[in-house]
C-alpha cells in the first residue's frame, strides 16, 4: 500500500511522514518512508533544488509545463526504488508525490488552464514513467501565512541556504497552491482525506493530535 502526505511548504509532511511511519512499524507492519524531491539523490533532484533557489528564474517566469518536468523526473529516476520499497515492505509513505506536482504547478495558472496541465502530468508520471499511484492521500490543510512562520524555524536544508526557498517566500502562492490542493481532494474523495492542522478555535493543532488523525486514517485504508 502507498501513502502520500501532501500540503503546501511548511504544512508539517515530513514530521508527519515520519511519526506515521515509525508508529505503522509499531504495530508490526513493515513500512519505508520515502521523499521527494530528492536533492541529494538524483540529477532532477538537484535540478529542482536549483530551480527552488531561483537559479531558472523567478515563479511567474518558470513555465509550469516545463517546471512539472524536473519535478517528474525526480520521480522516474526514482521509480525503480519505489517499486522496490513496495515490493518489500507491507507499506510505504511518501512525504509528497504526484499530487504535489499538480498543485505546485496548476495554481501558477488560471482555473480554466489548470485541468490541462493536470492531465498532463498525470499522463506524464502515470502513463510514461509507470509510476505507481497512491493508495491514499491525505493532505494537510494549512493556512499558508501560518505555514510561512513554521517554515522559518526549520532547520538548513542540503539545497539552499536562505531561510526561505522560491516557493516558500511567497505567500500568495502558497496559498494557491493550498486551494488548488484542497480542490484536487475534494474532487477525489475515494482515496483523500483532508487533515486540518487548526483546530475550531484557529489555533494549531499539536504535532501529536495530527499524527493520530493520521495514524487511523492509514489503518482504516489498511484494512479497507
Amino acid at each position: 500500500m502507498l501513502i502520500a502526505i501532501e500540503g503546501i511548504d511548511g504544512s508539517g509532511k515530513g514530521t508527519q511522514a515520519r511519526l506515521l511511519t515509525e508508529a505503522l512499524q509499531g504495530r508490526d507492519l513493515s513500512v519505508e518512508l520515502l521523499s521527494f524531491p530528492r536533492y541529494d539523490d538524483t540529477f532532477f533532484g538537484a535540478a529542482v533544488g536549483r530551480f527552488l533557489n531561483g537559479e531558472f528564474g523567478s515563479l511567474g517566469e518558470a513555465n509550469p509545463y516545463l517546471v512539472s518536468l524536473l519535478f517528474a523526473g525526480d520521480r522516474f529516476e526514482s521509480r525503480d526504488l519505489l517499486k522496490e520499497k513496495l515490493a518489500a515492505n507491507d507499506l510505504v509513505v511518501l512525504d509528497r508525490y504526484v499530487s504535489s506536482n499538480i498543485a505546485h504547478q496548476g495554481s501558477k495558472l488560471p482555473l480554466d488552464q489548470q485541468q490541462s496541465l493536470f492531465d498532463f502530468v498525470e499522463q506524464l508520471e502515470y502513463e510514461v514513467y509507470k509510476l505507481p499511484q497512491a493508495d491514499l492521500n491525505i493532505l494537510l490543510d494549512l493556512p499558508a501565512e501560518t505555514a510561512q512562520e513554521l517554515i522559518a524555524r526549520k532547520n538548513a536544508r542540503s539545497y539552499t541556504e536562505k531561510s526561505h526557498d522560491l516557493q516558500e517566500a511567497d505567500r500568495d502562492y502558497l496559498e494557491s497552491v493550498r486551494q488548488t490542493y484542497l480542490a484536487v481532494a475534494r474532487r477525489h474523495p475515494e482515496n483523500w482525506r483532508i487533515v486540518s492542522s487548526l483546530k475550531e478555535d484557529g489555533l494549531l493543532r499539536t504535532i501529536e493530535e495530527i499524527s493520530e488523525e493520521l495514524l487511523t486514517l492509514a489503518v482504516q485504508a489498511a484494512d479497507s
